[in-house]
């Protein structure tokens, strides 16, 4: 433990998958970051490290090159279905979903892939609804698992740490 006063201009407490990309987009805007985990170096990545490496897509190539006909509105539906969004709390979770439901059928994919991340050619099927978008659950496959798992997903924002980290920045 160090004792030596330290500076930086943003904070990321976690080096979970979260923090890690938080860092990296924090490093990649030309900032000075620390990255702070109670757990040891060796976990870093958190429990994105040992997943299956699954990540939710709407309308994505794979989804069409498999007949799976998904768009912004169903996955709204079936989001929407579940989550119910009835109180006058739900305001700020409502706002949440509709904006990630955009950056799933919108930038996402293509972001990662700018940063490495690739994709199997199958779509799985977790959190299965019904057979409509009525039911709890999705009512099409959005279930893409990155090229190797778990640690496909955390590599390109570790290494983006690392290579600050060397770099003394």
């Amino acid at each position: 433990m160090t004792t030596t006063p330290l500076s930086a201009d943003v904070l990321v407490i976690g080096w979970g998958l979260a923090g890690l990309v938080a860092a990296s987009e924090a490093i990649s805007a030309g900032k000075r970051v620390i990255l702070i985990d109670q757990e040891p170096r060796s976990n870093l990545g958190g429990q994105a490290w040992w997943s299956f490496g699954g990540l939710f897509f709407i309308d994505s190539p794979e989804q069409r090159r498999l007949g799976i006909k998904d768009s912004l509105d169903l996955a709204t539906q079936d989001w929407f279905g579940n989550a119910g969004f009835d109180r006058a709390e739900d305001h700020w979770p409502r706002a949440w979903a509709e904006a990630y439901l955009q950056f799933a059928a919108g930038e996402k994919r293509a972001w990662l892939r700018e940063r490495g991340v690739g994709f199997f050619p199958v779509v799985g099927w977790a959190e299965r609804g019904g057979y409509g978008a009525i039911g709890p659950g999705n009512s099409v496959p959005r279930f893409h698992i990155t090229w190797g798992t778990g640690p496909g997903i955390v590599a390109p924002f570790a290494e983006a740490v690392h290579r600050a980290e060397e770099a003394g920045t």
